[in-house]
């Protein structure tokens, strides 16, 4: 079984909107990466939709549909009830008459699997077998249920979803067919991997709407449609919210019949009934909002109008039964076991405060609780950041407060001056070597007031209009007989022109100093020259020599001594 959702590292920018989102924090962030935890993951599909950087991939079963048509085996596509709100169509008809020029042999409406489902139930509630029964049609809550909350397992009816009920039907009335499950679900993708061979492969209305494009094929509805579960029927109403409980006769069990849908909602309701606060009620739960009509592979349209595509399921559906056989309990029969760790290893308190401190937290009133890590208090990032799921560097706070401390120091502590502007050539800030450069008290002295105080803005004005940054002009302050290099660099995303001067005055000082030693060296060397000359050329006529060529000689050394 591989992974059914990943996350694409290379889209991956470290927003942390995913882990702020996952109910169940099963997403851990390491080396700049957000990871999903498949073992902790629900598959609710919340980070796939609010992923801004589509960084979320499902993974794609459209090859191992094509595999199963080409093997040569009768191949059924199980069509989840809710496409009567993502297609737009009218019946299982428009679906059947478009599966079935891809390959397939027919398309059924798994609303019968539903039907089958909601029996069961109805039954366990007459014979009072549970006092709190919730039903298991969404996988996810089912895993939400098997990880997080076993002591409500015992709630949890032991019965199979309607896809793999479907599934079951089908297989018993087509011998050696394959199914194929189609649905807004993420997770029926994993629900199909445990089902013990009842459902050969899982799609999303995704990939089927893909898979038809390429293949050039439009949904239209047929004259007659002779798929089973051609007509709406209670079964269809299992999409919607409370759609389950619609579909069931609840007239005299002695039961409430309540609707919960949103992980959040469910996991209240979970620990209300741990707690003792449910009895004789039957609770439908539904990790997505708005049911099935919600899930996060509907079509994007589709699922921002959930109230449309409700309308759309209650006037598809209708209040006759759909033409399906009883299943015994036997054949819709199912356990679910507890997928968590009996005896989590968590960190001591020591470790957690330990954490706490590195992340700037020495105290409670230093724990801000803001969330923007994806955690809903700094505790539970600490025991996050314990348990490897987390780093320090996902707080928010703690950054913001290590760069302003990190910039601050260089700023501080930096020997070149520093001043910030505004467009209008307002000082914003000025670090102490600027205050001991202009001899300034305090940066107060002169924020807030115009660079002309301090400075000939003429180079300022010149960067603001032709956005051309200065590198490294040497420039003397007349007014502090300081020699100074300057670079002077606009910002354009904030708007601001920062200065950095650096003190070259010790160093043009030295080199005045120096040129005036070699002035004076030149001069004495032309002096000895002219003197020598006149010598060599008394010497050179005594000796018959040319006075051209000790000139020449001498000219050279002249020049020499000048370098």
């Amino acid at each position: 079984m591989t992974e059914c959702l990943r996350t694409m590292e290379s889209n991956c920018k470290n927003c942390y909107k995913c882990i702020r989102n996952c109910p169940v924090k099963s997403i851990a962030f390491a080396d700049n990466q957000a990871k999903i935890l498949s073992e902790d993951c629900i598959l609710c599909g919340h980070c796939y939709l609010i992923c801004p950087q589509n960084a979320k991939q499902i993974r794609s079963d459209t090859e191992r549909a094509r595999a199963l048509i080409a093997s040569g085996a009768p191949v059924i596509a199980c069509v989840a009830p809710s496409f009567i709100a993502n297609f737009g169509v009218k019946s299982i008809g428009a679906m059947d008459k478009a599966l079935r020029k891809l390959g397939f042999a027919s398309a059924e409406d798994t609303a019968m699997g539903a039907t089958a489902v909601k029996r069961q139930y109805e039954d366990m509630l007459r014979k009072k077998e549970h006092p709190v029964l919730i039903s298991s049609c969404c996988p996810s809550v089912n895993k939400l249920i098997r990880r997080y909350y076993p002591e409500a397992l015992q709630y949890l009816a032991p019965v199979l979803s309607p896809m793999q009920a479907h599934s079951v039907l089908v297989k018993e009335r087509i011998p050696g067919a394959k199914t194929v499950f189609i649905g807004p679900c993420i997770s029926k993708k994993a629900e199909a991997d445990e089902s013990d061979g009842r459902v050969d492969c899982v799609l999303t209305f995704e990939e089927l709407a893909k898979w038809l494009e390429e293949e050039s094929i439009v949904l239209e509805e047929p004259e007659e449609s002779g798929a089973p579960g051609a007509g709406g029927g209670r079964g269809n109403f299992f999409p919607a919210p409370g759609g389950i409980i619609r579909s069931m006769h609840t007239e005299k069990t002695g039961y409430d019949y309540i609707s919960v849908d949103g992980v959040e909602n469910c996991m209240e309701a979970l620990r209300e009934i741990i707690r003792g606060g449910l009895r004789q009620c039957f609770v439908e739960m539904s990790a997505c909002q708005g049911g099935c009509i919600g899930g996060p592979v509907m079509n994007p349209e589709r699922r921002a109008g959930r109230i449309a595509g409700t309308l759309r399921v209650g006037k598809y559906a209708r209040e006759t039964e759909l033409p399906v056989r009883s299943m015994s309990r036997e054949e819709l029969s199912t356990s679910y076991s507890f997928l968590g760790d009996d005896h989590p290893v968590l960190p001591g308190e020591t470790e957690i405060r330990r954490v706490l401190a590195r992340m700037g937290k020495a105290s409670p009133e230093q724990e801000l609780n803001c969330g923007s890590c994806g955690y809903d208090t700094c505790r539970e990032k600490a025991i996050a950041v314990c348990l490897g799921k987390a780093d320090l560097n996902m707080c928010l706070p703690y950054l913001k407060e290590k760069a302003e401390s990190f910039s601050e120091k260089i700023v501080s502590n930096t020997p070149n001056a520093i001043l910030v502007m505004d467009e209008e050539l307002n000082i914003q800030l000025v670090n102490a070597t600027a205050c001991q450069l202009f001899g300034l008290k305090s940066p107060m002295e002169i924020r807030g007031a115009p660079v002309v105080r301090l400075l000939d803005p003429v180079d300022y004005l010149a960067v603001t209009r032709a956005r051309k940054n200065i590198y490294d002009r040497k420039r003397y302050l007349d007014r502090y007989d300081r020699y100074v290099e300057e670079t002077i660099i606009f910002d354009r995303d904030y708007h601001i022109l920062i200065s950095f001067l650096r003190d070259v005055t010790d160093q043009e000082k030295n080199r005045t100093e120096k040129e005036e030693r070699g002035r004076e060296a030149v001069e004495i060397t032309d002096k000895v020259i002219e003197k020598q000359m006149r010598v060599v050329q008394e010497i050179a006529s005594l000796l018959g020599e040319t006075t051209a060529e000790t000139q020449v000689a001498l000219t050279r050394l002249k020049g020499t001594l000048s370098k």
